[in-house]
Order: C-alpha cells, then structure tokens, then sequence
C-alpha cells in the first residue's frame, strides 16, 4: 500500500463518517483495522480494489493482465499525453490537474457586463473520471482514456452502461439496483469517492445548467464503451442565452432543450411543450432553440445556430441570419457555418464551401457585399435589385 494514499484515505474516511459513533476511533484503528472497516481489504487480505485505489505504483503487476491505467490525452493544435497508474485514489487529482481550466465569458442581452463561468467544473471531472473507474470493465484489459479538446472533455471506459442507461439519472430519480464492480465501488464510497445512489450523474447535470452548457452527453455510448462527453463551450448560445434568461426553468424542460441543441430526436409531447412556452421553433426534425434578439459585436451568428446538411438549409440560415442583424461580416458567417459543415472538410474545404454558398446567394439576387473583396460585409439586396460585387 501507497503510505500517502493511506493517511489521506484515513482523513477521507473520517469525513464521509463524520456522524458515526466511531468516528474518534478511526485515528486510533492500525491500518489493518482500517482497511477492513472502509471494505477496501476482507479481513486483512489484501484484495484487487486495495491494489487499484490504494497501492503502490509496483503493485501493478498484482492485477494484470488488467490495465490499470488511466491517459490524458490533449488532442487541439496542441498534443499531449500522460500515463497515470496506481494509486488510483490520489492520481485522479494528478489527472485534474493536467487539464487546462479558465474562465469563460458569456454576453448576456441587455447587459454591459459579461458572466463568467468555468470551462469545466472541477466536481464534474472528477465525478466522470470516478465513475469511469468504479464501472470500468477489467475484463476487457483496456486503460480508461480522458481526451481533451478545445471545447470538451471525453471520458471512456471499457464495458457499456451496466444499469439502466444514462439519461434516467439525469433527474435524480433512479438509483442503480447493481453493479459491475460492488466492492470496488463499496470502497469508493466509503472514501468520498463516489456516492452509490445514482446521484453522480444528476451532480454533473445540474453544475452543466447551472454554467450555462450543454448537459453531460453519453450518446456515443455503446455495448463495448462507456464515452462521456462534457462540454466547456456553448453549442448554442441560444442555449445558454436562454438558461440565463430563463432561471426558472425545470431540469426536466432543459433537458428536453439540450437534446434540441443537439439535434435528438424528440416525442410529439415534448415539441408540443416546449412549443407551449415558446422555446423551440423550426419545423420536424429541424427544431432550434428560439433565439433572443441580440446584437453583440462578434456573437451575431451565434444566435441563429440550429442543425441541418443541405445546401438550401445553409443558405437559408445565412438569409435569417443577416435579417436578423441587418448585415454580416465574413467572420460572421464563418462563426455561423463551420461547426455544422461535414466534419469529412478540413478548415480550408470548409471556408471555400462557405465562400461558394455567399456566391450562390449573390447569383441568386438575395445578397450583396457592401464591403471589401478582403473585408467583406453582406447585406441583404434591396427588393427587385439584383447586385454582383
């Protein structure tokens, strides 16, 4: 056993028992006594979760042929990468600390001042990173990989969702009847790891809402993998810009909201009520979150962000976009179109489809640039007036 890990595993104990009657005890409890009572070794032996949470960096071997290893991977115009092994329970901070954390600013409408928020919440990541490795499955002798990218953190762990699926515990209302690995997440939860009522997820959700981002996203998941995503960016301000509009709103409601953002499908009574309470506009399967009007130096193509593949959807967004804030510049639209270009394009195959989607809307007589060839700034063309610059 890692002696660090022990005597803060002890401190961690004491927290999570803080009520117990034998709380003044534990500091008196040699460590075999210890171990026993957090359920990480059964009756002095030392078992499997022992050696993950708590060993030694050469204890490892103990375990193979699982791998016992966790990778951050930074994968931006940046690359990077580090290994993590044993101890489990102290190195998940190392991890945390590896990924880049700063403040990110939203302009709310109407407002002079911007809000800032964290990109990511250090209680998420490591709620993610926790969860990855009480549900790893072992069996598949695979590393548990954290990849960060330029607007996300993607947490995978070998095995699918092992009770129920992820989506039900959102809310806080469902808790797990079983686990993959019951004593390894026993331990967890003794230590302050984890909690075992299913409330792990809800947490993530609910600091997600309250930052102003996209909830937690497992729809990459499969029966092989658990992917995670946890976003430290808007996908569309309209999103954001309506949370912090709107502070009343029900998880429930902002759940149904963040599958729009993402283009998921919805029921019939869900569009029906968000439609209610005009939150959704556009028609099936191209619904988006109605936009508040805002004109904010930079940000006018935020807020007509919604999804869809076509040429004449793109087309169209670029006319609603520019009626909306009387003109755009290039970058404008470049903020606008980017992210929902197929991502088979690389930057300068998208730029070009963007610059052949204006030129098809100057053909058509609906646009012109009352910039420069170099500054470019499109407005719509007056009624009846067809203009080529």
């Amino acid at each position: 056993m890692d002696e660090d890990a022990l005597i803060i595993a002890r401190d961690k104990f004491s927290d999570k028992n803080i009520n117990a009657s034998f709380n003044s005890e534990i500091d008196k409890w040699d460590t075999k006594t210890f171990l026993d009572k957090a359920k990480v070794t059964i009756k002095g032996k030392i078992t499997r979760t022992a050696i993950l949470l708590l060993g030694k960096p050469e204890s490892v071997h103990y375990l193979l042929p699982s791998v016992s290893e966790i990778t951050w991977k930074l994968d931006t115009d940046q690359k990077a990468y580090e290994h993590f092994g044993l101890p489990f329970f102290l190195n998940t901070t190392k991890v945390l600390q590896r990924i880049r954390n700063y403040q990110y600013k939203f302009f709310p409408d109407n407002q002079l001042l911007s809000v800032s928020v964290n990109k990511y919440e250090p209680r998420v990541i490591l709620e993610a990173l926790h969860n990855a490795i009480a549900h790893q499955d072992y069996s598949k002798n695979a590393r548990i990989i954290v990849t960060e990218k330029t607007g996300k953190l993607i947490f995978q762990n070998a095995g699918g969702f092992f009770s129920g699926n992820p989506e039900e515990y959102f809310l806080g209302d469902k808790t797990p009847d079983r686990y993959r690995n019951p004593w390894l997440v026993k331990a967890m939860a003794n230590l302050g790891m984890i909690d075992t009522m299913g409330y792990g997820i809800h947490t993530m959700t609910l600091e997600q809402k309250n930052r102003y981002f996209p909830l937690p996203d497992y729809s990459k998941s499969n029966s092989e993998k658990v992917i995670l995503e946890i976003f430290g960016r808007e996908i569309d301000l309209n999103y954001s810009k309506m949370l912090m509009k709107k502070s009343d709103l029900d998880l429930q409601t902002v759940i149904l909201l963040d599958r729009v953002q993402k283009n998921l499908s919805l029921t019939k009574d869900a569009v029906s009520l968000l439609r209610k309470q005009k939150l959704i506009e556009g028609r099936k399967p191209n619904y988006f979150v109605s936009a508040f009007i805002a004109k904010v130096t930079g940000q006018k193509a935020s807020y007509t962000k919604n999804k869809a593949f076509d040429k004449p959807w793109y087309l169209e967004m670029i006319l609603k976009a520019i009626k909306e804030h009387g003109f755009l510049e290039r970058k404008d639209v470049d903020e606008l179109l980017m992210e929902k270009l197929s991502e088979l394009l690389n930057e300068k195959q998208k730029k070009k489809k963007i610059s052949n989607l204006l030129s098809e809307l100057v053909k058509q007589g609906k646009i012109m640039n009352i910039g420069t060839s170099r500054n470019s700034k499109w407005e719509k063309t007056p009624s009846g007036k067809i203009t080529k610059k």
